[in-house]
């Protein structure tokens, strides 16, 4: 524990704290926040977390590649709706797997009906190949996914790989979650606007016993942006 002095009313009083609180974003701005969800939480307690208040949306896991499918998803998806979350989805791209078998997957799980915003598509491995033929993977399954889900993703990624990877390959697609975990926001190196980062991955939360990953619309970005229209 540790004193620090509060003034009150033009008074110096001793205030005790715990060493390990740390003030997050979220307990003094008014951005529209959110989570990043999956079984590497464990079992969260929604009805918990949906009583705060700074939490507008999650995104949860739902599968990866091509039959890799998240054990907490249908558990998660059902009560983060009944406890009042905005829900979205995410596959987790594995770019050397069949874009097909890929898309087949995500769809099994990430019912469109289900769904109260546009679905994530999270890019963050190579597997290992080139920058052109990452690319030529990713927009193949891109195409695979408007057709099935009759609107273009939310992309998922990093600030260091986009500036790698994806200057200026992915102009046609407005809606980008850049993940940067530091004080600043991100700045991409082609100049372009992101919707939303995600500034933390250990974040901490009332009814999740671990860390969580947590975003926040950046700009004049709403939700309203990220809605699924059926």
């Amino acid at each position: 524990m540790k004193k620090i002095l509060l003034f009150i009313t033009g008074l110096l009083l001793p205030l005790t704290i715990s060493a390990q609180y740390h003030i997050q974003c979220e307990d003094t701005c008014n951005h529209i926040h959110g989570l990043d969800m999956s079984h590497y939480q464990g079992q969260v307690f929604w009805e918990t977390v949906g009583d705060n208040t700074k939490m507008s949306y999650v995104y949860l896991k739902a599968t990866e590649g091509g039959d890799r499918i998240d054990q907490r998803y249908e558990r998660n998806i059902n009560l983060a709706k009944r406890y009042g979350l905005k829900v979205g989805s995410y596959h987790f791209y594995r770019p050397k797997i069949s874009q097909a078998t890929q898309l087949k997957n995500f769809m099994t799980q990430c019912r469109a009906y289900d769904q109260d915003l546009i679905p994530m598509i999270d890019v963050e491995s190579t597997g290992g190949l080139s920058t052109q033929a990452l690319c030529d993977s990713l927009m193949k399954f891109l195409k695979l996914f408007e057709q099935a889900y009759h609107t273009k993703p939310l992309i998922y990624t990093y600030t260091n790989f986009y500036n790698k990877h994806f200057q200026h390959k992915l102009d046609d697609y407005k809606l980008l979650m850049i993940a940067q975990y530091t004080d600043r926001e991100p700045q991409l190196a082609d100049g372009r606007d992101y919707t939303a980062w995600q500034y933390t991955g250990k974040g901490k939360i009332n009814g999740v016993n671990g860390l969580v990953d947590k975003s926040r619309l950046v700009g004049k970005h709403t939700l309203r942006e990220l809605r699924l229209r059926h």
